[in-house]
């Protein structure tokens, strides 16, 4: 589907609409924190091990040469104190965002109380769902069962242009809506699966269409098809704050768990870097090429922190950076080849 611009539909899921490889993609968003971060240890110990029996001076006397290991472990111990400092302060950014006086927490209580009774009569439930996956699974039900009813009412007329451009709505946000809701099913929160699952639901785009659907064809629409685009345009405006909501407390639990995954992993990091730093002397091993896969270890080892420190932000960063907009915003260039030409007239101009 294509705006009046010749802007093509994004897709749907995040996979389509991020530009990274296959692989690049599984290790910024699908693979497990722990393994990306073993990824990143075991690429610098392997680097190091090439670099040092691949250089044309010996091993022993690189090592030996001068102190670059006892400099290197003690930039490592104070980078790793440095580092459990800024996660600590990272902390106590994300608790100060917890506290406040008992009328701001009012506040924020009767705000989420009146989304969720928003959200109860657009389901057609007397309590919205109380976990996350289920409440953005509803969503995601109505939007389905609404775009349904504007097929049904856009059937009736006899419009086939108006109708082909409600036929190619509807199975966009049907088919989107079946595959997401079945991957919501059973996800608990705090995992990334819940956040991951609303991403793939491509709401912006669809909003957008619903919106320019009725505004391009309002003469031709009967009153039956309009009040059937509204109530779906509602639904999707109500999947939107929804989604920035459970992504904004899912990073909340990311940063809380990053910060004591952090300071689990100091210990024997630190205790890694400052052991080497008194106990390990390459001029004590008889061998060069053990001295060197000890010294890749121990600094492998010591870089842990920030292995795991990386493998986070480099999910936050990666879903914060593709969903900064909210709303019928499209940030990203799009190309498509399933295209739904609209005519220079039909510009929307709400």
């Amino acid at each position: 589907m294509s705006d009046g611009d010749g802007n093509s539909e994004p897709g749907d899921t995040m996979r389509e609409r991020v530009p990274e490889s296959r692989w690049a993609f599984w290790v910024l968003l699908d693979a497990d924190r722990w393994l990306v971060a073993s990824l990143f240890l075991g690429s610098v110990f392997c680097t190091l091990v090439a670099a040092g029996l691949l250089h044309p001076t010996p091993v022993k006397a690189l090592l030996t040469r001068g102190d670059p290991l006892e400099t290197l472990y003690q930039a490592l111990v104070g980078s790793t104190v440095t580092g459990v400092t800024l996660v600590l302060t990272l902390s106590q950014l994300v608790l100060s965002q917890e506290q406040g006086p008992a009328g701001d927490q009012r506040e924020r209580m009767e705000g989420a109380m009146a989304f969720r009774d928003d959200v109860a009569d657009v389901v057609g439930e007397p309590v919205s769902p109380a976990q996350p996956s289920a409440f953005l699974r509803a969503l995601v039900a109505v939007t389905q069962r609404r775009a349904e009813t504007v097929g049904d009412a856009v059937a009736e007329l006899d419009d086939g242009e108006l109708a082909e451009r409600a036929a190619t709505l509807v199975d966009d946000v049907v088919g989107n809506a079946e595959r997401v809701a079945s991957n919501l099913e059973g996800s608990q929160f705090g995992e990334f699966d819940v956040v991951f699952s609303a991403l793939n639901y491509n709401y912006s785009w669809k909003l957008y269409a619903a919106r320019r659907l009725r505004v391009a064809h309002a003469d031709a629409l009967s009153e039956r098809g309009t009040a059937a685009l509204d109530d779906l345009i509602e639904a999707l405006e109500l999947f939107g704050p929804a989604r920035e909501h459970f992504k904004t407390l899912y990073f909340q639990w990311e940063l809380v768990d990053l910060s004591r995954t952090v300071l689990y992993a100091s210990i024997p990091a630190l205790a890694v870097a400052a052991g080497s730093l008194l106990f390990f002397d390459p001029r004590d091993v008889a061998q060069g090429w053990v001295a060197l896969v000890v010294a890749a270890a121990t600094v492998s080892v010591a870089l842990l922190p920030f292995a795991i420190l990386l493998a986070y932000v480099l999910r936050i960063a990666t879903v914060t950076k593709r969903t900064l907009s909210i709303g019928p915003f499209i940030l990203r260039e799009t190309d498509r080849s399933h295209d739904f030409e609209w005519d220079e007239h039909d510009g929307e101009t709400e």
